[in-house]
């Protein structure tokens, strides 16, 4: 994958490029600032963005919400030392792919990396269990009304895959018996029409609104 790392810690950016060289990656540019990160990624067309949370100028978060918002192709993951759940949720709102923490092992983080590469939440267990209590509570200001009810029948059967835990677009194929191409469609009408900006997002929504019959789910 081309790669942009943006953080703050020189230190920590030179350490990162040599681990994704290591492994094949290949590291684009990198950015000290969230501002600088958004311009090289308009300007570099990277395919994933390795995002910090605290950074001058403009945090990591709000980069976030700005690269999804206007290049959408560019996947971001933010990779950070916070642990906090606001930040992990705000993150996720803003339309990151995934959220992984600076202290995981190198192994569990390619694994992760490679799950975002291809378009699938990239989080770990504990965080996805977060994730997923945070956003099926209850919304005061969202109400059943507002559920548009034009998912197809095919595109609710995707949507109860992913509330029931398969993110990986080669399992729901095999689950569906279409391409995998055919669940990328799905997903994207899916959040699309729900106006959501990742499969986290469609999970929560779905939890919140019992638009999924989650019956033999896990």
């Amino acid at each position: 994958m081309r790669i942009l790392i943006a953080d703050d810690h020189a230190l920590f950016r030179d350490g990162l490029r040599s681990l994704l060289q290591s492994q094949g990656h290949e590291v684009v540019g990198e950015a000290p600032n969230g501002k600088a990160a958004v311009e090289l990624a308009r300007r570099l067309r990277p395919d994933l963005v390795l995002m910090d949370i605290s950074m001058p100028e403009l945090d990591g978060v709000a980069a976030t919400r700005e690269l999804t918002a206007h290049l959408p192709d560019v996947k971001v993951v933010i990779l950070t030392a916070s642990e906090h759940s606001e930040t992990l949720f705000d993150a996720i709102k803003a339309g990151a792919q995934g959220y992984l923490l600076k202290n995981l092992e190198a192994e569990e983080f390619f694994a992760l990396l490679e799950r975002a590469g291809h378009g699938e939440p990239a989080l770990t267990p504990a965080l996805a269990r977060k994730l997923l209590q945070e956003f099926a509570k209850p919304v005061a200001y969202e109400s059943a009304s507002n559920v548009p009810d034009s998912l197809t029948d095919r595109e609710r059967e995707v949507l109860e895959l992913m509330v029931e835990g398969v993110t990986a677009n080669r399992k729901m194929a095999k689950r569906l018996g279409v391409s995998e191409n055919t669940v990328k469609f799905h997903v994207r009408n899916i959040l699309d029409k729900l106006r959501l900006n990742n499969r986290a997002q469609a999970v929560g929504y779905a939890l919140r609104h019992n638009i999924v019959d989650r019956e033999g789910g896990t």
